[in-house]
């Protein structure tokens, strides 16, 4: 394996001993250049947003936001190795074209088999992909039984009704069955920020803003008490 180049791996898991365990393992195998443990996949998506990632490990069955869920939302140039108590998940897994798929208790021979399986394949392109995606000027979602193209400089803010969210645009409004957690991991933090549950907004397109609420495109939104503090910080930068 020391031909290969140094990957970044995320370990998803809500239970802290399945993150210790696979930390574990991964510390004793050559070219993992980093490990880093969240325990769902909100928290994962977090991270995503400011940290190149090659290789998540990542738990099925989590709450709110399930491990196939958070599959389906990220960049396929990040790779997936499934783990799970449950062998049910084993078919959907492999649709997602998942690396491998591991099942609890992990033993150290098997998950080595996986990170092999993974530089075999991946190897030589692991360390660009994330690079790669980070470029991208747009993303496609899905709306009208078609995946319609959405330019990131064209969107004033998206808002999220429960199990849908709402996309505003320039000139339009695309509603889509995505969480607004999905779409979030699929934006550039350098031109988006989350200021409440149900809403993100577009950094260029604030009028203004108060401690409590922004302005943008003549509609005033609340922040949030959770995201304040960050939204506050963030916005500080520029006055």
């Amino acid at each position: 394996m020391n031909e290969n180049k140094n990957i970044s791996c995320l370990i998803i898991d809500d239970e802290t001993i399945a993150q210790e365990i696979i930390a574990s393992h991964l510390s004793k195998i050559p070219n993992i250049e980093k490990t880093e443990s969240c325990s769902s996949a909100i928290e994962g998506f977090n991270y995503l947003r400011n940290n190149n990632v090659d290789l998540v490990f990542l738990d099925i069955n989590m709450p709110e936001v399930s491990g196939i869920s958070f599959a389906k939302s990220i960049s396929k140039d990040i790779k997936i190795i499934f783990t799970t108590a449950y062998r049910d998940y084993a078919v959907e897994g492999f649709e997602l074209q998942a690396v491998d798929y591991l099942l609890k208790p992990i033993s150290f021979e098997r998950l080595l088999k996986a990170v092999n399986n993974y530089f075999d394949i991946y190897g030589e392109i692991a360390s660009n992909s994330t690079k790669t995606s980070s470029i991208n000027e747009f993303m496609f979602v899905r709306s009208d039984r078609r995946m319609i193209k959405v330019n990131f400089e064209s969107i004033i803010f998206i808002e999220s009704y429960s199990d849908y969210i709402k996309i505003h645009l320039d000139n339009e409004t695309i509603v889509t069955r995505e969480t607004i957690s999905a779409v979030e991991a699929k934006l550039p933090n350098s031109k988006f920020i989350r200021i409440h549950r149900s809403f993100i907004i577009s950094l260029t397109n604030i009028s203004s803003f108060t401690n409590e609420e922004i302005t943008i495109n003549k509609k005033s939104l609340p922040i949030s008490r959770s995201y304040k503090k960050d939204v506050l910080k963030l916005l500080e930068q520029f006055q």
